[in-house]
């Protein structure tokens, strides 16, 4: 089978879990976007998952991202996802390139994104890191300093503010997971009273997309699932 069958064929078994796990918490499948995670996978790969339907890719180093953006500039409708921990001193090529950030977890960050987006693009779409499960190791904003965050960003003009992102520690089990996601359900569903464009809860990965969608996540990151091993890396994503 070749690179791009096993891709469309990947594609098609994700797509079907998302589809059986939305109908099983009685959710409208459509309600779920499937984010391809393609982070050291090859601009190959991206064509080949594109050309099986695929338009929403997630990257997460922004050197590499932003030379595979250009490469592939020539697929139409493309939507680049920057959904890694991003310092301020890469913030202007994620500005310049990418249509959404999942990865925003402090002000300094934001503003910057908002400074250096070029005024001929739509605004940036913009979700916030939280670190649901306060791990040491892990980006992600508080969840008692969310709203203040949210209240800033808000404000900034060129980015929208479009909900929450987060990557749960994968080790602790299903029900800590679930009980993880059905915490971040919460914070949404509260800063929503506030903010009511609020669209977007990005959480789920290849293991545990179930957990996530059966607790409100509108998308899910996939990329092992999708594409195999990355190179380098066990990790599932």
């Amino acid at each position: 089978m070749s690179t791009q069958e096993s891709i469309a064929d990947n594609l098609q078994c994700v797509r079907s879990r998302i589809h059986e796990a939305a109908l099983a918490c009685g959710r409208d499948p459509a309600s779920i976007s499937l984010l391809a995670v393609s982070k050291m996978h090859p601009v190959a790969a991206i064509e080949a998952a594109f050309r099986a339907g695929q338009r929403h890719f997630g990257e997460s180093y922004a050197q590499e991202a932003v030379e595979k953006v250009a490469e592939l500039k020539a697929l139409d409708g493309v939507i680049w996802h920057f959904i890694g921990p991003l310092q301020s001193n890469k913030t202007r090529p994620v500005a310049e390139h990418f249509d959404w950030v999942h990865s925003v977890d402090r002000l300094k960050i934001a503003q910057r994104l908002s400074d250096q987006r070029p005024a001929g693009l739509p605004p940036l779409n913009i979700c916030l890191q939280v670190n649901i499960d306060h791990e040491g190791s892990k980006s992600g904003v508080a969840p008692e300093e969310l709203a203040a965050l949210a209240e800033a960003v808000n404000q900034l003009p060129q980015l929208c503010l479009r909900g929450l992102m987060c990557i749960p520690d994968p080790t602790r089990g299903d029900e800590a997971l679930r009980q993880s996601f059905a915490a971040m359900q919460k914070l949404f569903e509260t800063l929503r009273t506030h903010y009511p464009d609020l669209d977007t809860l990005s959480m789920g990965m290849s293991d545990d997309l179930d957990l996530a969608i059966a607790q409100g996540a509108t998308i899910v990151r996939v990329g092992t699932a999708i594409f195999g091993q990355r190179n380098g890396t066990s990790a599932p994503l």
